[in-house]
């Protein structure tokens, strides 16, 4: 592939002979190649020429005989013989003529390479019409004319002839013509735009094959090639393979220049050969002939005499003479030829009324173009000076090429102006090319425009900051910038006790930051993590107190009850005192929301004097938070740990991780596993963090973790912690509470701290029992706040003065910048209730403040309860429950009903699971106390657990369960009184359950005064409070018959088995899907799943 060089348009005239003014020959001088490689012609390509130009010469002769006009070659010939030159042009090149003489004389080797340039352009198709219509010469002076040329081409065979013995170059006009004809030409492809005559052309090629060509052409004084564009826009090879590969109209160019390529970076790159090409005319293909693939035989012959080698023409070659005469024999086959002939524009008038126009319009585009691009200016300047007539209007030839050559326009649309014969036609086409360079040219002006203007915004604004900035030093009020980051980082890590690892990574990175430059980027990075590195409060550390006292005393002003809580906490002070720390503890507080978990760890930092801090890790899925990100990432931080310790600014504070059981796990890891690390007092002495990369000691932290349960708490992390259950309230704690703590608060927080309003404390109780049932007071603290805030209104809505007149807001004048300024309004002082105004919120106004009871029906059943209903006690996550179960006959009781089952009540699959196994140990327990009694054979019975749209599940029903179908089975009601728990199996053993202190807060709640639990539960049974147990007597129970003892006293066993005797006349002996023995019979489908669970 033919690289052509970035695009520059080296302009130069087609017709020397046309007057330049002093400073234009300087500039037209200035535009043609310095480099120039001397290209002169062999003698026979001279002795050929001379005879060519004698044979054209007579030609002409006899034709301006016949038509009156002068020939070409006549033409040129008078322009030699002429003895004064008809411009500075064609002085020069006399002068030119002499020179060379005088040199060949004193064997000079060289010859000016421009010159030759510069005369190998003299004798274009384009300038000799022009000539040949300026100056006729008369009949008489044609013969004087031949024989001065005669004469001229013996001398030039006599300086020839000389120079061949001498071994010096002659360059001279007559021996450098443009043949008119070249036949057979070289075909040199080229890329992305064609050549357009009169306009040089810089070209790289690469190929070998083409390189040595062109060398050779050079050195035979040839130097004329035919250059085609290629249809590819990246051929695989420089070299054409097929005849389609190229357009087949082209250019016929002359080889002006020849250096090899100097910018070679790529070894692997081949050596190049730079070639500066002048197209003269347009000529198009006839026939190609393909050079043979891989023919190695050099191109350069043998040196030949001129004798041996004689050239007779350029032209066709004659009939009779055979084809190796052609000058450019010697290429065939070595590389693609071509066959040509010339291309001549279509005739036209050059006052056409549309040319003029086209013209015009294109002059105008240049103007308009030339203002925007100095590029164009100056090529438009060069174009200007090159014109022989001075005006444009008299060569729109020119004029198109031109517009072509300057124009930036697609490959097919540049080929299309070679195409083109006509030159209105070509001329409106260029218009069309630089309609498009103006359009984008407004573009690159106006991009050009945005790009200074926003330069120049950022210029103005840096300049001023920079004498902000210069102002603030002189005033003492700012130093450098980074000088006094530097000093600030420095003073920081004096004042800290860094550890080895610490203190080599600040030194390397205050380095760092003292060699970055404040634009970089990477200084904002340095600068943020040595501002985290020096507020870490390495070796700073709060004074602790062990003080027992002082720790009971803040516990008990902060909490109410929770004996057991406090004494776990007063232990680990304890201990804390003896060691004299208490490094490496990992509490975790679990229970019921609003039990006051958050607020126990407050009160054991305020107990031990230890500064606070906290951080929900509930719905967290990223393990950056835990452990930081990585300092690459924009915006980086370190985790939760690290920002808790600057803000503490000590090492021994207390961080409570809230709600643990809740932490997520997603695509960016799993912080479950990261707070392993962070929790396990074996390895937080060294924690690491991903932004600080350095290991932080984190031992001396007091973590206290809270949850509301254990069962989603992660195993290996569970087991680091130690586990402190915070159980519900009961109704007398959170009465004391109330009382003690929120009732005061609220009042205070709506403004009636001096009024006097006054909550009843039985007002409390029916708070406590008909709007708050849950375990925690946070409820209750609404219901109060809400109470206080309604008593406020109805305060100010009976004051008299409730008009309140707000004053506007005065407005100043600043000083500073003259404009208006609204200052804050003054505060407005609080309302004085007056003193007669008195409320008392009672149980029988509380409903007005507070709206309905939520909780009437809690208990079902107020008074003795209907056979096959028993109460169970169940634990959630909400705390300890009451629920109820209830066993009914579906139809009457008949000797020919078959006995069925079914259960209802969003049931989960345990507690199905546990319905099976009290309905089959019922029946066991009937058929083996009370055998005569049979209930169960023809019993058709549905068991349903109430508030059927929470789900339930757990096996501590079991106990309850079996009792309700005993009930039923029995025909005895079981007392409301009594609640029960517990697992049991199909031998009617009861076995350990969980949460019974939440089910004795339920149990004494909804008012039961007997507890069955099994016995198992002992241990949890004598660690509840005193208080808790006042009032319920507990019932440990090892077997069936321990429940049955105390739910069915006095029941005998002939009563058991006459209870239905009545019912059940007479006995069906026969066995079928009704006898005895059939199991469940038709078990319905059960239904539920489990949210809300019952465990065990």
């Amino acid at each position: 592939m033919i690289k052509s060089l970035p695009k520059t348009v080296m302009l130069a005239s087609a017709r020397p002979a046309f007057r330049l003014s002093p400073a234009a020959r300087i500039l037209s001088n200035r535009l043609r190649p310095r480099s120039v490689t001397p290209i002169a012609f062999s003698p026979s390509v001279r002795a050929f020429s001379q005879t060519a130009l004698l044979r054209e010469s007579k030609k002409s002769d006899d034709g301006d005989d016949k038509d009156g006009k002068d020939s070409p070659a006549k033409k040129e010939t008078e322009d030699l013989s002429e003895d004064k030159p008809e411009s500075a042009e064609s002085t020069t090149t006399s002068t030119t003529d002499k020179k060379s003489a005088s040199k060949s004389k004193s064997d000079d080797k060289h010859v000016d390479a421009k010159e030759s340039a510069k005369d190998g352009t003299t004798k274009s198709d384009e300038s000799t019409p022009t000539r040949a219509s300026r100056s006729r010469d008369s009949e008489s002076g044609k013969a004087a004319k031949e024989s001065r040329l005669s004469a001229a081409a013996s001398d030039s065979s006599k300086k020839s002839g000389s120079d061949s013995n001498s071994g010096t170059q002659t360059n001279s006009k007559v021996l450098n013509a443009v043949p008119d004809e070249i036949p057979e030409l070289m075909a040199l492809p080229i890329v992305a735009r064609p050549l357009f005559p009169g306009f040089y052309k810089a070209v790289v090629i690469h190929d070998a094959r083409h390189i040595e060509a062109i060398k050779e052409l050079v050195k035979r004084g040839q130097p004329y090639i035919g250059v085609f564009l290629n249809k590819e826009a990246s051929p695989k090879s420089e070299a054409i393979m097929a005849q389609d590969e190229i357009y087949h109209n082209g250019v016929l160019a002359q080889i002006t220049s020849v250096f090899p390529q100097s910018d070679i970076k790529d070894p692997n790159q081949k050596e190049g050969l730079t070639i500066v090409l002048y197209p003269h005319r347009r000529i198009q293909i006839e026939s190609v002939e393909i050079a043979e693939v891989g023919n190695a035989e050099p191109i350069a012959a043998k040196e030949e005499s001129a004798t041996e080698a004689e050239v007779t023409s350029f032209d066709i070659v004659p009939e009779g003479e055979t084809a190796q005469d052609s000058p450019m024999a010697f290429l065939r086959n070595k590389v693609t030829m071509v066959h040509v002939v010339n291309r001549p524009d279509d005739t036209f008038n050059k006052t056409d009324p549309t040319i003029s126009a086209v013209v015009s319009e294109i002059v105008t585009l240049l103007k308009e173009i030339s203002t925007m691009n100095p590029l164009f200016r100056d090529q438009i300047t060069a174009f200007t000076l090159s014109l022989s007539s001075g005006n444009v209007y008299e060569e729109p030839v020119r004029l198109s090429d031109f517009a072509a050559a300057v124009s930036a326009g697609e490959s097919s649309e540049l080929q299309d102006l070679i195409d083109t014969r006509d030159v209105g036609e070509r001329l409106q086409k260029g218009l069309v090319l630089l309609k498009k360079e103006l359009m984008n040219a407004k573009l690159q002006s106006k991009i050009n425009k945005d790009v200074e203007n926003k330069i120049q915004k950022r210029q103005r604004e840096y300049y001023l900051m920079e004498q902000m900035r210069g102002i603030r030093r002189e005033l003492g009020l700012e130093t450098d910038g980074k000088d006094k980051l530097v000093e600030k980082f420095k003073e920081r890590a004096e004042k800290l006790e860094l550890p080895e690892v610490a203190q080599r990574v600040f030194d390397e990175e205050l380095s760092k930051l003292m060699n970055l430059e404040p634009a970089a980027s990477e200084f904002n990075v340095t600068r943020n993590y040595l501002d985290w590195i020096t507020q870490l409060p390495w070796g700073r550390q709060s004074s602790e107190n062990y003080s027992i006292k002082h720790a009971m005393t803040v516990l008990d002003d902060d909490h109410y009850g929770l004996k057991d809580v406090k004494d776990r906490i007063l232990e680990f002070i304890a201990v804390g005192k003896l060691r004299g720390n208490v490094d490496g503890k990992i509490l975790c507080f679990v229970g019921p929301p609003g039990v006051g978990k958050t607020s126990i760890g407050k009160s054991i930092a305020r107990a031990l004097n230890r500064q606070f801090q906290r951080f929900s890790v509930g719905g967290l899925s990223d393990v950056a938070e835990i452990k930081g990100h990585r300092r690459t990432y924009v915006g980086a931080l370190p985790g939760r740990i690290i920002q808790s310790l600057k803000k503490c600014q000590t090492e021994n504070p207390l961080i409570l991780i809230d709600e643990v059981d809740k932490i997520g796990h997603g695509h960016q890891g799993d912080p479950a596993s990261a707070l392993l690390e962070l929790l396990d007092p074996e390895q937080n002495h060294s924690f690491m963090d991903h932004y600080m990369d350095i290991p932080v000691d984190l031992s001396k932290v007091l973590f206290v973790c809270t949850a509301n349960m254990t069962d989603t708490i992660p195993r290996p992390l569970l087991d680091r912690m130690e586990v402190i259950r915070v159980s519900g309230y009961i109704a007398e704690e959170k009465k004391a509470i109330a009382m003690k703590y929120l009732a005061p608060q609220a009042r205070e927080q709506s403004g009636l701290k001096d009024a006097d309003v006054e909550l009843t404390p039985e007002a409390v109780d029916l708070l406590i029992n008909s709007y708050c049932a849950e375990s925690g007071v946070r409820n209750l603290k609404q219901q109060i706040d809400k109470v206080y805030r309604k008593a406020a209104l109805d305060i100010v809505k009976d004051a008299k003065d409730d008009e309140e007149v707000v004053k506007p807001a005065p407005i100043e004048v600043s000083a500073l910048t003259g404009e208006k300024e609204e200052k804050a309004p003054e505060s407005m002082k609080p309302y004085a209730v007056p003193e007669s105004v008195h409320v008392h919120i009672t149980p029988d106004n509380v409903s007005n403040y507070v709206g309905p009871p939520v909780y009437v029906h809690d208990k079902l059943y107020e008074s003795e309860p209907p056979v096959g209903v028993v109460t169970g006690l169940a634990w959630t996550a909400m705390g300890g429950d009451v629920f109820m179960i209830e066993s009914v006959l579906e139809s009457p009781l008949q000797t020919s009903s078959t006995a069925s089952f079914k259960r209802t009540g969003m049931l989960g699959d345990v507690l199905k699971e546990s319905t099976v196994i009290a309905y089959t140990f019922a029946k066991m327990y009937v058929a083996t106390q009370y055998p005569e009694n049979r209930f169960f054979d023809h019993a058709r019975i549905h068991l349903h657990c109430p508030e059927g749209a929470t789900p339930k599940d757990g096996p501590s029903a079991g106990v309850t369960i079996s009792t309700s179908l005993l009930s039923l089975a029995l025909n005895r009601p079981i007392d409301a009184a009594i609640a029960m728990t517990g697992e049991i199996t199909v031998t009617g053993r009861i076995r350990r359950i969980g949460g019974l202190r939440e089910k004795f807060v339920a149990a004494r709640r909804d008012g039961a005064k007997t507890v069955l639990f099994p016995k198992a539960n002992m241990a949890d049974y004598e660690a509840l409070p005193d208080n808790l147990k006042e009032g319920i007597q507990g019932v440990p129970c090892t077997y069936f018959d321990d429940v049955f003892n105390q739910c069915f006293k006095g029941l005998s066993r002939e009563e058991g088995n006459k209870v239905w005797a009545n019912t059940l006349k007479s006995e069906d002996t026969k066995s079928g899907p009704g006898g005895p023995g059939n199991g469940l019979g038709d078990l319905f489908p059960p239904l539920g799943g489990g949210v809300n669970e019952i465990h065990a």
